[in-house]
Protein backbone atom coordinates (compact mmCIF):
# COMPACT_ATOMS: atom_id res chain seq x y z
CA UNK A 1 0.00 0.00 0.00
CA UNK A 2 0.89 3.86 -0.40
CA UNK A 3 0.77 4.20 3.04
CA UNK A 4 -0.74 2.26 6.38
CA UNK A 5 -3.89 3.40 7.96
CA UNK A 6 -3.92 2.17 11.59
CA UNK A 7 -6.67 0.50 13.05
CA UNK A 8 -9.35 3.12 15.10
CA UNK A 9 -8.79 1.37 18.31
CA UNK A 10 -11.44 1.50 21.26
CA UNK A 11 -10.93 4.85 23.23
CA UNK A 12 -12.30 6.61 26.28
CA UNK A 13 -11.11 9.90 24.95
CA UNK A 14 -13.56 12.74 24.23
CA UNK A 15 -15.11 12.89 20.83
CA UNK A 16 -14.12 16.44 19.75
CA UNK A 17 -16.16 16.11 16.24
CA UNK A 18 -17.30 14.39 13.60
CA UNK A 19 -18.51 14.71 10.02
CA UNK A 20 -18.30 12.97 6.87
CA UNK A 21 -16.64 13.55 3.27
CA UNK A 22 -16.63 11.62 0.11
CA UNK A 23 -13.56 11.59 -2.13
CA UNK A 24 -13.34 10.00 -5.44
CA UNK A 25 -16.76 8.42 -4.59
CA UNK A 26 -15.49 6.59 -1.57
CA UNK A 27 -16.94 7.65 1.79
CA UNK A 28 -15.20 8.81 4.64
CA UNK A 29 -15.80 8.95 8.34
CA UNK A 30 -13.89 11.74 10.18
CA UNK A 31 -13.56 11.44 14.15
CA UNK A 32 -11.39 13.80 16.06
CA UNK A 33 -10.55 12.40 19.89
CA UNK A 34 -8.87 13.85 22.08
CA UNK A 35 -6.78 11.02 24.00
CA UNK A 36 -6.47 11.86 28.00
CA UNK A 37 -2.63 11.33 28.11
CA UNK A 38 -2.27 13.04 24.25
CA UNK A 39 -0.81 16.47 24.03
CA UNK A 40 -2.90 16.37 20.17
CA UNK A 41 -6.37 15.20 19.48
CA UNK A 42 -6.28 11.75 17.42
CA UNK A 43 -7.72 12.89 13.25
CA UNK A 44 -8.98 9.28 12.63
CA UNK A 45 -10.04 8.35 8.85
CA UNK A 46 -12.57 5.36 8.21
CA UNK A 47 -13.30 4.34 5.00
CA UNK A 48 -17.44 3.32 5.10
CA UNK A 49 -18.77 2.13 2.13
CA UNK A 50 -15.81 -0.70 1.20
CA UNK A 51 -15.96 -3.51 3.67
CA UNK A 52 -12.79 -4.96 4.94
CA UNK A 53 -13.55 -8.11 3.07
CA UNK A 54 -13.97 -5.96 -0.37
CA UNK A 55 -10.67 -4.11 0.83
CA UNK A 56 -8.99 -7.75 1.17
CA UNK A 57 -9.88 -8.18 -2.16
CA UNK A 58 -8.42 -5.11 -3.50
CA UNK A 59 -5.44 -5.86 -1.90
CA UNK A 60 -5.65 -9.41 -4.05
CA UNK A 61 -6.58 -6.76 -7.45
CA UNK A 62 -3.50 -4.49 -6.37
CA UNK A 63 -0.93 -7.35 -6.26
CA UNK A 64 -1.90 -8.69 -9.22
CA UNK A 65 -1.59 -5.26 -10.85
CA UNK A 66 1.59 -4.44 -9.73
CA UNK A 67 3.05 -7.83 -10.83
CA UNK A 68 1.89 -6.55 -14.64
CA UNK A 69 3.61 -3.17 -14.56
CA UNK A 70 6.70 -1.58 -13.91
CA UNK A 71 5.50 1.06 -11.06
CA UNK A 72 8.97 2.31 -10.59
CA UNK A 73 9.34 3.10 -14.38
CA UNK A 74 5.93 5.17 -14.21
CA UNK A 75 7.52 7.27 -11.30
CA UNK A 76 9.45 8.60 -13.42
CA UNK A 77 7.59 9.43 -16.21
CA UNK A 78 7.07 13.25 -16.71
CA UNK A 79 3.68 14.96 -15.78
CA UNK A 80 1.55 15.00 -19.13
CA UNK A 81 3.11 10.90 -19.77
CA UNK A 82 2.03 9.97 -15.94
CA UNK A 83 -1.79 10.87 -16.86
CA UNK A 84 -1.77 9.21 -20.09
CA UNK A 85 -0.41 6.21 -18.35
CA UNK A 86 -3.00 6.61 -15.03
CA UNK A 87 -5.74 6.43 -18.54
CA UNK A 88 -4.06 3.04 -19.63
CA UNK A 89 -3.42 1.32 -16.28
CA UNK A 90 -7.48 2.32 -15.36
CA UNK A 91 -8.38 0.11 -18.15
CA UNK A 92 -6.35 -2.55 -16.62
CA UNK A 93 -7.28 -2.11 -13.32
CA UNK A 94 -10.80 -2.01 -14.43
CA UNK A 95 -10.56 -5.37 -16.11
CA UNK A 96 -9.18 -6.74 -12.56
CA UNK A 97 -11.79 -5.10 -10.63
CA UNK A 98 -14.31 -6.86 -13.46
CA UNK A 99 -12.92 -10.37 -12.90
CA UNK A 100 -12.94 -10.24 -8.98
CA UNK A 101 -16.37 -8.63 -8.82
CA UNK A 102 -18.39 -9.70 -11.87
CA UNK A 103 -21.91 -8.60 -10.17
CA UNK A 104 -20.88 -5.24 -9.09
CA UNK A 105 -23.03 -2.44 -10.78
CA UNK A 106 -20.93 -0.02 -12.62
CA UNK A 107 -20.90 3.02 -10.34
CA UNK A 108 -19.20 0.98 -7.88
CA UNK A 109 -16.76 -0.75 -10.33
CA UNK A 110 -15.60 2.75 -11.06
CA UNK A 111 -15.36 3.72 -7.52
CA UNK A 112 -13.09 1.03 -6.39
CA UNK A 113 -11.08 1.64 -9.95
CA UNK A 114 -10.57 5.02 -8.78
CA UNK A 115 -9.78 4.07 -4.81
CA UNK A 116 -6.77 1.42 -6.81
CA UNK A 117 -6.11 4.48 -8.70
CA UNK A 118 -5.25 6.76 -6.18
CA UNK A 119 -3.71 3.70 -4.08
CA UNK A 120 -0.54 3.00 -6.69
CA UNK A 121 0.07 6.21 -8.84
CA UNK A 122 -1.91 8.85 -6.78
CA UNK A 123 -1.24 10.44 -2.99
CA UNK A 124 -3.69 7.46 -1.42
CA UNK A 125 -5.42 8.52 2.26
CA UNK A 126 -3.39 12.07 1.87
CA UNK A 127 -6.34 12.67 -0.66
CA UNK A 128 -9.02 12.55 2.22
CA UNK A 129 -6.60 14.98 3.98
CA UNK A 130 -6.23 17.54 1.08
CA UNK A 131 -10.30 17.32 0.55
CA UNK A 132 -11.17 18.32 4.31
CA UNK A 133 -11.29 21.87 4.18
CA UNK A 134 -11.24 21.59 8.31
CA UNK A 135 -7.68 21.58 7.38
CA UNK A 136 -5.26 24.10 6.96
CA UNK A 137 -2.01 22.08 6.71
CA UNK A 138 -0.60 18.54 5.91
CA UNK A 139 2.75 17.44 6.81
CA UNK A 140 4.78 14.86 6.12
CA UNK A 141 7.90 14.50 8.66
CA UNK A 142 9.28 11.05 7.96
CA UNK A 143 8.04 7.34 7.53
CA UNK A 144 7.93 6.36 11.14
CA UNK A 145 5.38 9.22 12.57
CA UNK A 146 2.02 9.86 11.81
CA UNK A 147 0.69 12.31 8.92
CA UNK A 148 0.17 15.19 10.73
CA UNK A 149 -2.60 18.17 10.05
CA UNK A 150 -2.96 21.78 11.22
CA UNK A 151 -7.09 21.90 11.84
CA UNK A 152 -8.72 25.19 11.69
CA UNK A 153 -10.54 24.49 15.23
CA UNK A 154 -8.46 21.85 16.61
CA UNK A 155 -4.81 22.74 15.92
CA UNK A 156 -2.26 19.95 15.08
CA UNK A 157 -3.64 16.75 14.94
CA UNK A 158 -2.24 13.49 14.36
CA UNK A 159 -3.59 11.91 11.61
CA UNK A 160 -4.02 7.49 11.74
CA UNK A 161 -2.08 7.04 8.27
CA UNK A 162 1.75 6.52 7.85
CA UNK A 163 3.85 6.76 4.87
CA UNK A 164 5.23 3.25 4.53
CA UNK A 165 8.92 4.21 3.16
CA UNK A 166 10.63 7.00 2.99
CA UNK A 167 11.01 6.43 -0.67
CA UNK A 168 7.42 7.22 -0.92
CA UNK A 169 7.95 9.92 0.52
CA UNK A 170 10.44 11.34 -1.85
CA UNK A 171 8.02 10.02 -4.65
CA UNK A 172 5.33 12.21 -3.53
CA UNK A 173 7.89 15.17 -4.19
CA UNK A 174 9.10 14.26 -7.06
CA UNK A 175 5.35 13.67 -8.57
CA UNK A 176 4.36 16.83 -7.22
CA UNK A 177 7.60 19.02 -8.41
CA UNK A 178 7.25 17.19 -12.31
CA UNK A 179 3.52 18.78 -12.42
CA UNK A 180 4.82 22.10 -12.32
CA UNK A 181 8.02 21.67 -13.93
CA UNK A 182 10.48 21.61 -11.03
CA UNK A 183 12.60 18.69 -9.60
CA UNK A 184 14.02 17.61 -6.03
CA UNK A 185 17.13 15.71 -6.41
CA UNK A 186 20.36 14.81 -3.77
CA UNK A 187 21.64 17.99 -5.62
CA UNK A 188 18.99 19.90 -5.46
CA UNK A 189 17.43 18.72 -2.16
CA UNK A 190 14.65 21.41 -1.04
CA UNK A 191 11.94 22.33 -3.40
CA UNK A 192 9.28 25.02 -3.38
CA UNK A 193 5.89 23.94 -5.51
CA UNK A 194 2.27 23.33 -5.62
CA UNK A 195 -0.58 21.37 -6.54
CA UNK A 196 -3.22 21.90 -9.59
CA UNK A 197 -4.87 22.96 -6.95
CA UNK A 198 -3.24 25.47 -5.97
CA UNK A 199 -2.05 24.29 -2.20
CA UNK A 200 1.34 25.32 -1.85
CA UNK A 201 4.21 22.68 -1.20
CA UNK A 202 7.23 22.80 0.22
CA UNK A 203 9.74 19.35 -0.15
CA UNK A 204 13.14 18.33 1.68
CA UNK A 205 15.34 15.34 1.26
CA UNK A 206 17.25 13.91 3.85
CA UNK A 207 19.92 14.25 5.01
CA UNK A 208 18.95 17.94 4.89
CA UNK A 209 15.88 17.18 7.15
CA UNK A 210 18.29 14.36 9.32
CA UNK A 211 14.71 12.39 10.33
CA UNK A 212 13.52 11.99 7.17
CA UNK A 213 12.23 13.17 3.69
CA UNK A 214 9.39 15.61 4.53
CA UNK A 215 6.57 17.34 3.01
CA UNK A 216 4.93 20.58 3.63
CA UNK A 217 1.24 21.27 2.13
CA UNK A 218 -0.43 24.99 2.91
CA UNK A 219 -3.84 24.41 1.73
CA UNK A 220 -5.40 26.56 -0.83
CA UNK A 221 -8.51 28.46 0.26
CA UNK A 222 -11.37 27.80 -1.95
CA UNK A 223 -13.75 29.62 -0.26
CA UNK A 224 -11.52 32.82 0.83
CA UNK A 225 -11.62 34.74 3.68
CA UNK A 226 -14.30 37.88 3.30
CA UNK A 227 -14.81 41.21 5.52
CA UNK A 228 -18.35 39.29 6.70
CA UNK A 229 -16.35 36.41 7.20
CA UNK A 230 -13.75 38.33 9.31
CA UNK A 231 -16.19 40.01 11.43
CA UNK A 232 -18.43 37.86 12.07
CA UNK A 233 -15.10 35.13 13.43
CA UNK A 234 -14.02 37.87 15.78
CA UNK A 235 -11.05 38.50 13.80
CA UNK A 236 -11.86 42.67 13.06
CA UNK A 237 -14.35 44.56 14.68
CA UNK A 238 -16.90 46.37 12.82
CA UNK A 239 -15.40 50.35 13.30
CA UNK A 240 -12.46 49.18 11.75
CA UNK A 241 -13.23 46.90 8.90
CA UNK A 242 -15.32 50.69 7.92
CA UNK A 243 -12.08 52.58 8.91
CA UNK A 244 -9.88 50.24 6.01
CA UNK A 245 -12.50 50.26 3.85
CA UNK A 246 -12.24 53.87 3.70
CA UNK A 247 -9.01 54.09 3.80
CA UNK A 248 -8.77 51.86 0.98
CA UNK A 249 -11.69 53.65 -1.00
CA UNK A 250 -9.43 56.69 -0.77
CA UNK A 251 -6.57 54.32 -2.19
CA UNK A 252 -4.13 54.49 1.06
CA UNK A 253 -1.38 52.00 0.10
CA UNK A 254 -1.28 49.64 3.75
CA UNK A 255 1.29 47.09 4.87
CA UNK A 256 -0.18 44.08 6.82
CA UNK A 257 1.89 42.78 9.67
CA UNK A 258 2.05 39.92 11.41
CA UNK A 259 3.55 36.71 12.48
CA UNK A 260 3.76 33.21 10.80
CA UNK A 261 0.09 32.09 10.65
CA UNK A 262 -1.20 35.08 11.77
CA UNK A 263 -3.38 35.88 8.63
CA UNK A 264 -1.69 38.07 6.61
CA UNK A 265 -2.35 37.00 3.17
CA UNK A 266 -6.14 36.31 4.48
CA UNK A 267 -6.44 39.66 5.56
CA UNK A 268 -4.58 41.08 2.05
CA UNK A 269 -7.49 39.31 0.79
CA UNK A 270 -10.36 40.84 2.97
CA UNK A 271 -9.16 44.10 1.90
CA UNK A 272 -9.22 43.27 -1.70
CA UNK A 273 -12.88 43.46 -1.12
CA UNK A 274 -13.00 47.24 -1.06
CA UNK A 275 -11.42 47.58 -4.18
CA UNK A 276 -13.50 49.62 -7.01
CA UNK A 277 -14.54 47.07 -9.94
CA UNK A 278 -13.48 49.73 -12.68
CA UNK A 279 -9.51 50.00 -11.13
CA UNK A 280 -7.02 47.50 -12.41
CA UNK A 281 -5.24 44.98 -9.65
CA UNK A 282 -2.25 43.22 -10.53
CA UNK A 283 -0.90 40.55 -7.92
CA UNK A 284 2.34 39.41 -7.62
CA UNK A 285 2.85 36.36 -5.28
CA UNK A 286 5.49 33.21 -5.12
CA UNK A 287 2.64 30.82 -4.71
CA UNK A 288 -1.16 31.82 -5.86
CA UNK A 289 -3.10 32.53 -2.71
CA UNK A 290 -5.45 35.33 -3.86
CA UNK A 291 -9.16 34.84 -4.91
CA UNK A 292 -10.85 38.46 -6.00
CA UNK A 293 -14.24 39.17 -6.56
CA UNK A 294 -14.96 37.78 -10.63
CA UNK A 295 -16.22 41.68 -10.99
CA UNK A 296 -12.28 43.04 -10.55
CA UNK A 297 -10.43 44.18 -13.42
CA UNK A 298 -8.03 41.33 -11.75
CA UNK A 299 -4.44 40.05 -13.56
CA UNK A 300 -2.42 37.76 -10.52
CA UNK A 301 1.22 36.90 -11.64
CA UNK A 302 3.21 34.01 -10.06
CA UNK A 303 6.99 34.20 -9.65
CA UNK A 304 8.68 31.08 -11.77
CA UNK A 305 12.21 29.87 -10.04
CA UNK A 306 14.92 29.01 -12.15
CA UNK A 307 15.37 25.35 -14.24
CA UNK A 308 18.32 23.17 -13.50
CA UNK A 309 20.48 24.78 -15.68
CA UNK A 310 19.82 28.16 -14.02
CA UNK A 311 17.17 29.86 -16.66
CA UNK A 312 14.03 31.15 -16.74
CA UNK A 313 13.75 32.37 -13.07
CA UNK A 314 11.37 35.44 -12.79
CA UNK A 315 11.72 37.08 -9.51
CA UNK A 316 9.10 38.74 -7.29
CA UNK A 317 11.31 42.21 -8.42
CA UNK A 318 11.34 40.95 -12.28
CA UNK A 319 7.38 41.40 -11.61
CA UNK A 320 6.91 44.45 -9.70
CA UNK A 321 8.93 46.61 -11.83
CA UNK A 322 7.11 45.05 -14.99
CA UNK A 323 3.75 45.49 -13.25
CA UNK A 324 4.20 49.48 -12.95
CA UNK A 325 4.20 49.11 -16.61
CA UNK A 326 1.16 47.59 -16.96
CA UNK A 327 -0.92 51.01 -16.11
CA UNK A 328 -2.42 49.35 -12.41
CA UNK A 329 -4.17 50.77 -10.27
CA UNK A 330 -3.85 48.96 -7.44
CA UNK A 331 -1.02 46.62 -6.55
CA UNK A 332 -1.16 43.38 -4.47
CA UNK A 333 2.76 41.79 -3.53
CA UNK A 334 2.73 38.36 -1.49
CA UNK A 335 5.81 39.61 0.76
CA UNK A 336 8.23 42.19 1.39
CA UNK A 337 11.99 40.55 1.70
CA UNK A 338 14.46 42.36 0.08
CA UNK A 339 15.35 46.43 -0.61
CA UNK A 340 15.20 46.21 -4.17
CA UNK A 341 11.42 44.65 -3.62
CA UNK A 342 10.32 47.27 -0.99
CA UNK A 343 12.53 50.66 -3.31
CA UNK A 344 10.03 49.43 -6.12
CA UNK A 345 7.33 49.64 -4.06
CA UNK A 346 7.61 53.04 -1.98
CA UNK A 347 8.75 54.29 -5.44
CA UNK A 348 5.15 53.03 -6.51
CA UNK A 349 3.71 54.59 -4.14
CA UNK A 350 5.44 58.51 -4.73
CA UNK A 351 4.56 58.03 -8.03
CA UNK A 352 0.56 57.99 -7.24
CA UNK A 353 -0.30 53.69 -7.02
CA UNK A 354 -1.80 52.10 -4.34
CA UNK A 355 0.24 48.68 -3.04
CA UNK A 356 -0.81 46.35 -0.47
CA UNK A 357 1.91 43.73 1.27
CA UNK A 358 2.47 41.42 3.90
CA UNK A 359 5.63 41.63 5.62
CA UNK A 360 6.93 39.69 8.68
CA UNK A 361 6.78 41.84 11.90
CA UNK A 362 5.01 41.29 15.47
CA UNK A 363 4.38 45.24 15.60
CA UNK A 364 3.68 48.66 14.10
CA UNK A 365 7.00 50.02 15.75
CA UNK A 366 8.58 46.53 14.72
CA UNK A 367 7.53 47.31 10.42
CA UNK A 368 9.22 50.69 10.96
CA UNK A 369 12.66 48.92 12.42
CA UNK A 370 12.33 46.32 9.80
CA UNK A 371 11.97 48.46 7.05
CA UNK A 372 14.07 51.11 7.90
CA UNK A 373 17.11 48.72 8.56
CA UNK A 374 18.97 46.41 6.71
CA UNK A 375 18.64 44.61 4.82
CA UNK A 376 15.40 46.38 3.85
CA UNK A 377 16.96 49.97 4.73
CA UNK A 378 14.64 52.11 3.41
CA UNK A 379 14.73 55.88 4.77
CA UNK A 380 12.61 57.05 7.09
CA UNK A 381 10.99 59.76 5.51
CA UNK A 382 10.03 57.52 2.84
CA UNK A 383 7.75 55.61 5.08
CA UNK A 384 5.14 58.72 4.78
CA UNK A 385 3.96 57.28 1.42
CA UNK A 386 3.05 54.83 3.24
CA UNK A 387 -1.43 55.50 4.98
CA UNK A 388 -1.90 52.81 7.30
CA UNK A 389 -0.09 49.35 8.78
CA UNK A 390 -2.38 46.57 9.77
CA UNK A 391 -1.20 44.13 12.18
CA UNK A 392 -2.06 40.52 12.53
CA UNK A 393 -1.67 38.41 15.62
CA UNK A 394 -2.13 34.66 16.03
CA UNK A 395 -2.89 33.43 19.82
CA UNK A 396 -0.77 30.46 20.58
CA UNK A 397 -3.12 29.69 23.74
CA UNK A 398 -6.51 29.03 21.83
CA UNK A 399 -5.50 29.64 17.99
CA UNK A 400 -7.61 32.70 17.27
CA UNK A 401 -6.39 35.04 14.91
CA UNK A 402 -7.18 38.96 15.65
CA UNK A 403 -5.97 42.28 13.91
CA UNK A 404 -4.05 43.80 17.19
CA UNK A 405 -3.22 46.97 15.57
CA UNK A 406 -3.94 49.80 13.06
CA UNK A 407 -1.37 52.31 12.74
CA UNK A 408 -1.00 55.55 10.49
CA UNK A 409 3.16 56.82 9.38
CA UNK A 410 3.35 59.93 10.97
CA UNK A 411 5.72 62.83 8.56
CA UNK A 412 8.67 61.51 10.11
CA UNK A 413 8.18 57.88 9.43
CA UNK A 414 6.93 56.76 12.77
CA UNK A 415 3.83 54.51 13.34
CA UNK A 416 0.84 56.26 15.78
CA UNK A 417 -1.48 53.46 16.51
CA UNK A 418 -4.76 54.38 16.12
CA UNK A 419 -6.42 51.35 17.26
CA UNK A 420 -5.33 48.16 19.44
CA UNK A 421 -6.61 44.73 20.82
CA UNK A 422 -7.12 44.92 24.02
CA UNK A 423 -6.11 41.49 25.18
CA UNK A 424 -8.33 40.70 28.37
CA UNK A 425 -11.19 41.29 26.70
CA UNK A 426 -10.49 40.41 23.33
CA UNK A 427 -11.55 43.88 21.90
CA UNK A 428 -10.42 45.99 18.93
CA UNK A 429 -10.80 50.03 19.76
CA UNK A 430 -9.27 53.26 19.70
CA UNK A 431 -5.97 54.20 21.17
CA UNK A 432 -4.71 56.92 19.93
CA UNK A 433 -6.04 60.05 17.69
CA UNK A 434 -5.41 60.10 14.34
CA UNK A 435 -3.44 62.56 13.02
CA UNK A 436 -2.41 61.93 9.18
CA UNK A 437 -5.95 60.12 7.90
CA UNK A 438 -8.12 62.36 8.48
CA UNK A 439 -5.72 65.36 7.80
CA UNK A 440 -5.00 63.25 4.18
CA UNK A 441 -8.98 62.74 3.42
CA UNK A 442 -9.69 66.52 4.29
CA UNK A 443 -7.09 67.47 2.12
CA UNK A 444 -7.62 65.33 -1.03
CA UNK A 445 -11.04 64.91 -0.86
CA UNK A 446 -12.79 68.20 0.85
CA UNK A 447 -14.51 66.30 3.62
CA UNK A 448 -15.19 67.64 6.77
CA UNK A 449 -14.72 65.56 9.72
CA UNK A 450 -18.24 65.42 10.51
CA UNK A 451 -19.07 64.38 6.67
CA UNK A 452 -16.10 61.56 7.23
CA UNK A 453 -17.69 60.42 10.51
CA UNK A 454 -21.14 60.25 8.58
CA UNK A 455 -19.14 58.22 5.88
CA UNK A 456 -17.65 55.62 8.57
CA UNK A 457 -21.37 55.40 9.90
CA UNK A 458 -22.77 54.86 6.54
CA UNK A 459 -19.99 52.10 6.20
CA UNK A 460 -20.60 50.04 9.28
CA UNK A 461 -24.38 50.21 8.72
CA UNK A 462 -23.72 48.27 4.90
CA UNK A 463 -21.69 46.13 6.77
CA UNK A 464 -23.78 45.28 9.60
CA UNK A 465 -26.41 44.66 6.92
CA UNK A 466 -24.44 42.50 5.07
CA UNK A 467 -23.59 40.25 8.26
CA UNK A 468 -27.36 40.36 8.88
CA UNK A 469 -28.13 38.76 5.52
CA UNK A 470 -25.34 36.45 5.86
CA UNK A 471 -23.17 37.91 2.60
CA UNK A 472 -20.64 35.94 3.05
CA UNK A 473 -18.94 34.78 -0.80
CA UNK A 474 -16.84 36.44 -2.50
CA UNK A 475 -18.76 37.11 -5.82
CA UNK A 476 -21.26 38.84 -3.60
CA UNK A 477 -19.04 40.81 -1.86
CA UNK A 478 -17.84 42.24 -4.76
CA UNK A 479 -21.24 42.84 -6.79
CA UNK A 480 -22.58 44.90 -3.58
CA UNK A 481 -18.69 46.91 -3.70
CA UNK A 482 -19.36 47.49 -7.49
CA UNK A 483 -22.95 48.81 -6.54
CA UNK A 484 -21.72 51.07 -4.14
CA UNK A 485 -19.52 52.73 -5.94
CA UNK A 486 -21.72 53.49 -8.87
CA UNK A 487 -24.20 55.16 -6.32
CA UNK A 488 -26.98 52.61 -6.86
CA UNK A 489 -26.73 50.30 -4.41
CA UNK A 490 -30.41 49.58 -2.54
CA UNK A 491 -30.27 47.10 0.10
CA UNK A 492 -34.10 45.79 -0.80
CA UNK A 493 -33.41 45.49 -4.58
CA UNK A 494 -30.04 43.67 -4.06
CA UNK A 495 -31.98 41.33 -1.66
CA UNK A 496 -34.76 40.72 -4.32
CA UNK A 497 -32.16 40.45 -7.23
CA UNK A 498 -30.04 37.91 -5.43
CA UNK A 499 -33.02 35.69 -4.07
CA UNK A 500 -34.15 35.54 -7.75
CA UNK A 501 -31.07 34.72 -9.27
CA UNK A 502 -30.73 31.74 -7.14
CA UNK A 503 -33.81 30.23 -7.80
CA UNK A 504 -33.14 30.03 -11.57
Amino acid sequence: MVEEINAIKKTTGKLLDKYSLVVNDVNINITIIQEPKKPVPDYNIEITNISDTTKLILEKVRQEFIQKVDLDAVEKFESNDLNDVQTRFKKEIHGLVSKYFPKTDDKTKTMLVNYLIEENLGFGKVDVLLADEHLEEIVINNHDEPVRAYHKKFGWVDANIKIITESRIRHFSSMIGRGVGKEITNLAPLMDAHLKSGDRVNATLEPISSKGNTITIRKFAKDPWTITKFIEAGTISLQAAAFLWLAIQNEMSIIIAGGTGSGKTSMLNVLSNFFPANHRILSIEDTRELVLPETQHWVPMATRLPNPEGKGGVTMLDLLVNSLRMRPDRILVGEIRRKEEATVLFEAMHTGHSVYATIHANNADEVVVRLTNPPINIPKPMLASLGLIVVQNRNRRNGSRRTLQIAEILPNGDANVVQQLRMSEDLLGPLNDSQVVYKKLQFYTGMSTKEIDDDLIEKERILEWMLDNKYYGIDTIGLIMSQYYLGILDTKIFAEELKKGANK
